[in-house]
């Protein structure tokens, strides 16, 4: 029986990734760094902000000037007040999930700034008041189980009653480390054959989500 559902933030409930994608392309390129959307999405969808700007300093040699980033910060804020949307149909399957009932939370690699940012933008906050979970808030960010485990133990559910929906590999892996099935939503920038394998369910539809669900649940 599906006690809990553990929703990722970025690119499942809101739709950041592209947006983000195309600020840091254009931003890696005023360091000298010219990388392309695709590798971009694969090598940091999912990840932590400490992990891609380590990875920032070692591709460039040196530290990234403080500057720099304020200036990154600057788009994405402007970005996110006037573009950002909630990913097409989850406020739908929130809907559908909800009338089940299953308790649900937020657990991101995100800031709980950031979070605040994007899923008030998107009318989303207060429908997870209080049940949003941050990597800063544990050890290791995914894709170490560390924070689905938190978010669980915080929502007092057991791992195996839990289940993740996720849309990047480093959150897929976490979810499976963590013991928790996984819905891999295959409609944003990672390709289903990135996401799929044992313990996950590929789904390319937000929609979709609430069936696949309620079938797992034998509701």
């Amino acid at each position: 029986m599906i006690e809990l559902v553990i929703f990722d933030c970025d690119g499942v409930l809101v739709d950041t990734e592209r947006l983000t994608v195309r600020i840091e392309q254009a931003a890696l390129a005023d360091l000298g760094w010219e990388v392309s959307a695709e590798e971009l999405a694969e090598r940091f969808v999912g990840c932590t902000d400490g992990y891609f700007e380590r990875e920032v300093a070692r591709q460039i040699g040196g530290p990234i000037p403080a500057a720099w980033r304020a200036q990154v910060n600057a788009r994405y804020r402007e970005a996110f007040r006037t573009e950002l949307a909630a990913v097409d149909g989850v406020v739908d399957a929130l809907d559908a999930l909800e009338a089940v009932p299953h308790a649900s939370c937020v657990a991101s690699n995100g800031s709980h700034g950031k979070m605040q940012t994007t899923l008030g933008a998107t009318g989303l906050l207060e429908r997870f008041a209080g049940r949003i979970f941050s990597a800063y808030d544990v050890a290791h960010g995914k894709p170490a189980p560390d924070l689905f485990l938190h978010a669980a133990e915080q929502m007092g559910h057991v791992p195996e009653r839990c289940v993740v929906v996720e849309d990047s590999t480093n959150g897929v892996v976490a979810a499976r480390a963590a013991g928790m099935h996984v819905y891999a939503y295959a409609g944003g920038l990672i390709a289903a054959e990135r996401l799929s394998g044992p313990g996950t369910t590929v789904f390319a539809d937000m929609r979709e989500l609430p069936g696949l669900i309620s079938a797992r649940s034998g509701r």
